[in-house]
């Protein structure tokens, strides 16, 4: 049988067409060094800065990454089991940057810096990954801070209010309850789970005792706000190259959620509100690689780039524009103080990086007023724009008659004679303080804050025993939801006392008039 050329030249070229040979290029290098979780790398010349790397071990790989790099050598640090990582040992640059899994898996999970889990539970089925570090979005994709996050604390919703996609400093020197104030409005976010204003919480722990990491885990399952919130732990024993990256995994996580609410058939949570327990921490964990990758220390031995660690993750924090979905991540780092000192560098660094701070001091925490909110120094740079409007009208009173109180007080304890009105001005503010202590982990509905404040600023408990407002302020808000809901009700629909504070001051005075202290 004849076969012709032309059929035998287009069977070759079929054939060459489907054969394709995909050629894998890599380059590899060898540790010349290794040691404190720090590897030194010859041979990879073409690395770039913050690339993934893996380390070949007689235990599979471990993952890297590039952080120095020098005229003969690359400097990485060792993300897992460094111990595992020997000299002369291979590395191979993966072309990559870091990226950890993200989505609703994630929730109610506990996982490592590089979101692995770590409770003890299933797998994670995460379809989606994003880079770890990225440059935050510029302001033409932003929009003002306007809605309100509900902490459900009355003297920071009242005083001091924090708005979605804010980023707000907590501050303070350690045991004063700057975790426990970040707890709170994780736990308060229970009620807008499934609404949509359902916020998504990102606990990232760095540098904590596990059994602090346990107890906040354990505290959120009590008060069933672990189905909303994922905790991300790089606890004290954890390698300082995890502790480093810890945060950035958390808002990773976190802007998965923001990003979504661009896609117009998206239905879930488009807010988070990220966590950092706590910045000192991991400023702490940032020095110690820059001094092992043999970095000039400057200002308190950290090195000069430590503000850029700091604001890079906190610029993150935005409230996207209305044609990007709208979503937000709001910001609560954590830094914790020696001795009150918040004039120190890295605090300073971090007030000059965030939209204000809620400041604890510790003299207050002794003596009893809890939170230990110091309303002077403590300041939201957002203001009323993160506030419901009832709000607004029963706050702007509230720091000053707490600003004279603090004044009076003073002059009251070097035994002088007050006239009366400023006796009555002493009275109203050792109520309003009285007022604003608040359990731990009880946070308050905004309209139950807005009443209760209503009735102090109106005079109504001036004439209470101090003893007695704590008691006084729980019958007046169940006397609310029930004999005067009609009145509550049509405060959480028009968001403004304006023109029902007398029928307002008359209920609190029926109320009052049954009152036993």
């Amino acid at each position: 049988m004849k076969i012709k050329t032309d059929e035998i030249t287009t069977v070759i070229r079929q054939e060459i067409e489907q054969y394709s040979s995909q050629l894998e290029i890599s380059e590899v290098g060898q540790v010349v060094e290794v040691g404190d979780g720090i590897a030194r790398i010859y041979g990879l010349s073409k690395a770039m800065a913050g690339e993934l790397l893996e380390f070949t071990t007689e235990h599979g790989f471990v993952q890297g990454q590039v952080m120095n790099l020098e005229s003969d050598t690359v400097g990485a640090v060792i993300f897992g089991e460094a111990r595992y990582v020997r000299e002369g040992a291979s590395v191979r640059a993966t072309g990559n940057l870091l990226e950890v899994p993200v989505g609703s898996c994630l929730l109610g999970r506990v996982v490592d810096p590089l979101g692995a889990p770590i409770d003890g539970g299933p797998a994670l089925n995460a379809t989606e990954s994003r880079k770890v570090d990225i440059v935050a979005p510029g302001i033409a994709f932003r929009q003002p801070v306007t809605e309100p996050l509900q902490f459900g604390i009355k003297a920071i919703d009242s005083m001091v209010p924090v708005g979605r996609g804010q980023r707000e400093l907590v501050i303070g020197d350690r045991k004063t309850g700057k975790t426990a104030v970040c707890i709170d409005a994780i736990i308060n976010q229970k009620k807008y789970w499934g609404t949509k204003d359902a916020v998504v919480c990102i606990y990232v722990a760095v540098g904590q005792k596990e059994s602090t990491i346990a107890g906040v885990v354990d505290t959120l399952r009590k008060n069933g706000a672990l189905e909303y919130t994922i905790i991300v732990s790089a606890g004290a024993s954890t390698a300082a190259p995890l502790q480093y990256i810890a945060p950035y995994s958390g808002c990773a996580m976190a802007e998965h959620f923001m990003w979504a609410g661009k896609d117009p058939n998206y239905t879930g949570p488009k807010h988070a509100l990220c966590v950092y327990d706590d910045l000192s921490k991991q400023a702490v964990a940032y020095r110690e690689l820059s001094l092992l990758l043999r970095r000039p220390p400057g200002r308190e031995a950290y090195p000069g780039d430590v503000f850029y660690l700091h604001s890079r993750l906190l610029e993150r924090a935005t409230k996207l524009s209305k044609e990007l979905g709208g979503g937000s991540i709001t910001a609560l780092p954590i830094i914790e103080t020696q001795e009150g000192d918040v004039s120190a560098y890295i605090p300073t660094n971090v007030i000059s990086i965030t939209d204000g701070q809620i400041y604890l001091q510790p003299e207050l925490f002794s003596a009893g007023i809890r939170p230990a909110i110091n309303v002077g120094i403590s300041v939201s740079r957002v203001g009323g724009n993160a506030q419901i409007k009832a709000m607004k009208e029963v706050a702007g009173s509230l720091r000053l008659d707490l600003a004279a109180f603090r004044e009076l007080e003073a002059f009251a304890q070097l035994g002088t004679e007050l006239d009366p009105a400023s006796q009555r001005q002493l009275d109203r503010g050792a109520r309003m303080v009285e007022l604003l202590k608040q359990g731990q982990y009880k946070p308050y509905d905004v309209i139950d804050q807005c009443i209760s404040i209503f009735a102090g600023s109106k005079g109504i408990l001036d004439d209470v025993p101090l003893t007695a407002v704590a008691k006084f302020e729980t019958g007046l808000l169940e006397y609310f939801h029930g004999p005067a809901k009609a009145l509550r009700d049509q405060l959480t629909e028009k968001r403004s006392f304006k023109g029902s504070e007398d029928a307002y001051m008359k209920a609190m005075r029926e109320y009052k008039a049954t009152f036993k202290a």
